[in-house]
């Protein structure tokens, strides 16, 4: 079983700029999710991706081999993951020489994910039943419940059932996604057109492991907490 663990990231972020090379705790933010699938030695090759030299440079500076080189057009803000991932992976396969079996993607903005939570979603898919496995967290608003959207200017449950839910807790459980770690077989990761195939499995973490960042304040507290991570180590 050859294994392969993408990570991508893009110069042009806007939500808070320059956040994949601002240091955190004495490195880079791109460093942690390098060092956790490092650290997993469950990958035979780690790629990583961006259009941003910068960017690229800081990774080798943190161990990784196979750097791609993201065209332009993947590079746009309306740019959507996968195909950026399957490009990745495509590099890697030339570069590498070696035909995957299992591609796992880290997402740079997620670093509080820990190394075990990467071996139990691989060890999820590898199981098998299952076309990809995806990570999130129970979440905090119910469809069912408390959340609710917008119809003709009135806002109403997004979700409804025959009947209706009067506790948050006998609403059917759901999940707020949380960028973290994406895993698929080959076939799925090369055919699917979406992320989701009907045969996509769910691992879940603590909230306090599934903060992803999106803005400055996301960026401020996944510091603090990342700091009080390595203080324990």
């Amino acid at each position: 079983m050859k294994r392969l663990c993408s990570i991508c990231a893009r110069g042009g972020s806007k939500g808070v700029v320059g956040k994949n090379l601002r240091e955190v705790d004495g490195k880079p933010l791109l460093a942690y999710s390098i060092e956790q699938a490092q650290k997993s030695g469950l990958f035979d090759a780690i790629a990583f991706s961006s259009d941003s030299d910068d960017i690229l440079n800081a990774a080798r500076d943190a161990g990784v081999k196979y750097l791609i080189k993201r065209p332009a057009e993947l590079a746009t803000d309306t740019a959507a993951k996968i195909p950026v991932i399957r490009h990745c992976a495509e590099e890697a396969e030339k570069m590498s020489g070696i035909r995957f079996d299992t591609f796992v993607d880290l997402d740079c903005t997620s670093p509080l994910r820990d190394v075990q939570d990467i071996i139990n979603a691989v060890e999820m898919l590898e199981a098998g039943g299952c076309d990809n496995v995806i990570t999130g967290m129970p979440a905090r608003r119910s469809p069912y419940f408390n959340l609710v959207e917008l119809k003709d200017g009135f806002v109403e449950l997004s979700k409804k059932l025959d009947l209706p839910v009067v506790r948050r807790q006998d609403a059917p459980q759901c999940y707020d996604l949380n960028a973290s770690i994406y895993v698929w077989n080959r076939e799925s990761f090369f055919h699917s057109q979406s992320l989701f195939t009907g045969k996509t499995k769910i691992y879940v973490m603590p909230e306090e492991r599934s903060l992803d960042i999106d803005t400055q304040f996301d960026f401020e507290i996944v510091t603090s907490l990342l700091r009080k991570k390595n203080e324990a180590r």
